[in-house]
């Protein structure tokens, strides 16, 4: 017995849907176009092979992998989505680099804050101040925080 609506895969195939059609779930009549990709790239045999292999749980996201992979080589053949990998690869390095950068300045602020705090401290206890002191740890910074804006203090 058939489907009375064919799925996009069938339908592209030329074929009967099935009702226990493996594809029809994925690739629904309604959007002919991901099936019509993800076959350019990857063929009806291999798709169904796939997605059979798989427990049914999975086979909705295997559907979506396929499709963003398709589409991604129909639009970079060379690349595919390793291009879009390799960018936000490099947009987390970036993050990450901003955040250190930013970590330390917050780091070097509390610490010149403290020192400041210090100067005056010592100015009316009337204690004498060198240029060159080091500065203590503010509260809450880790070993490797304070030595950054120690370096960054000492070493501008």
């Amino acid at each position: 017995m058939s489907n009375p609506t064919r799925c996009a895969a069938c339908r592209f195939l030329r074929r009967r849907c099935p009702q226990d059609c493996v594809l029809a779930p994925y690739f629904p009549s309604s959007n002919p176009e991901r099936f019509s990709c993800v076959h350019r790239i990857f063929g009806a045999s291999n798709i169904t092979t796939m997605l059979e292999q798989l427990p049914v749980h999975l086979r909705e996201a295997a559907a979506d992998s396929m499709f963003y992979e398709a589409s991604s080589r129909v639009e970079d053949p060379i690349y595919g989505c390793v291009r879009i990998i390799s960018q936000l690869q490099h947009h987390i390095l970036e993050a990450q680099s901003e955040l250190l950068k930013t970590n330390g300045q917050i780091a070097f602020n509390l610490a010149q804050h403290q020192l400041h705090q210090q100067q005056q401290q010592n100015a009316v206890h009337g204690v004498s101040y060198h240029q060159d002191q080091q500065i203590s740890e503010p509260s809450g910074l880790s070993s490797e925080m304070q030595a950054f804006a120690n370096d960054c203090y000492l070493h501008p």
